[in-house]
């Protein structure tokens, strides 16, 4: 898919009111940054490269490009990177067959941004292929827009994800409210001059300005994101 992605907008002294929501999906809305490691670990055991449990918080939340080729520089596998994207959805995908917990608060803050008409989309790193399956459990009737991480030219922590869903919903990104759960998640909205609520899933967010982080989505509603409009 090709898109192109505009320069970030401004924010004016134009009002403060909320234009959209945008949510990452692993960690953030399914309770699913566990499996890809699980993955990762069980794949490169299978090549015969025992991965380091430090290596963790250097792949969480990134594109696969980035956090496989990691891993194959980390361990030298005899493996080429489409290869290793191969085996990693595959395994990702058995398991969500399987299990796909959502995340606490995940069902009740989508119903409520549905009832009150708050456009909202979901914004992953994850291929299409990944995100399909799991708006069956999410609900597709949720999201008036999905990006995935192979329709961008650039994906996180590249602020095109988030500047190209803007877009598409013909909002300001300043106006808006981006859910991360990783700090390259949460690069890549800031990147595009969006406001942040972080809920840190593996490793520690630290606050910042335009940037608020809570423990958990259970503290996240439409009233906590209208709000962060009034932050600067």
């Amino acid at each position: 898919m090709t898109s192109t992605v505009p320069a970030p907008v401004t924010r004016t002294a134009q009002g403060s009111a909320l234009q959209a929501v945008l949510l990452d999906m692993d960690g953030t809305l399914v309770d699913t940054e566990g499996f890809w490691w699980d993955v990762e670990v069980e794949v490169f055991a299978r090549l015969g490269h025992p991965l380091d449990d430090s290596w963790r918080h250097v792949v969480v939340g990134g594109p696969m490009s980035r956090s496989a080729g990691f891993l194959i520089d980390a361990t030298g596998a005899d493996v080429t990177l489409d290869e290793l994207a191969v085996l990693l959805n595959e395994g990702f995908e058995d398991r969500i067959t399987r299990a796909l917990p959502l995340m606490p608060g995940a069902t009740r803050l989508l119903a409520e941004l549905a009832e009150h008409e708050v456009p909202t989309a979901l914004v992953s790193a994850s291929h299409r292929r990944i995100i399909d399956r799991v708006l069956t459990a999410l609900g597709a009737e949720n999201f008036r827009l999905t990006v995935a991480g192979d329709e961008v030219p650039r994906t996180k922590p590249h602020p095109d994800p988030y500047l190209f869903a803007a877009a598409r919903l013909g909002v300001d990104p300043a106006r808006c409210a981006v859910v991360e759960d990783t700090a390259t998640g949460v690069a890549s909205a800031e990147a595009a001059g969006c406001h942040v609520v972080a809920v840190p899933s593996v490793a520690p967010i630290a606050p910042a300005p335009r940037r608020t982080v809570v423990s958990s989505l259970e503290q996240v509603d439409l009233t906590f994101l209208r709000g962060l409009m009034l932050l600067r």
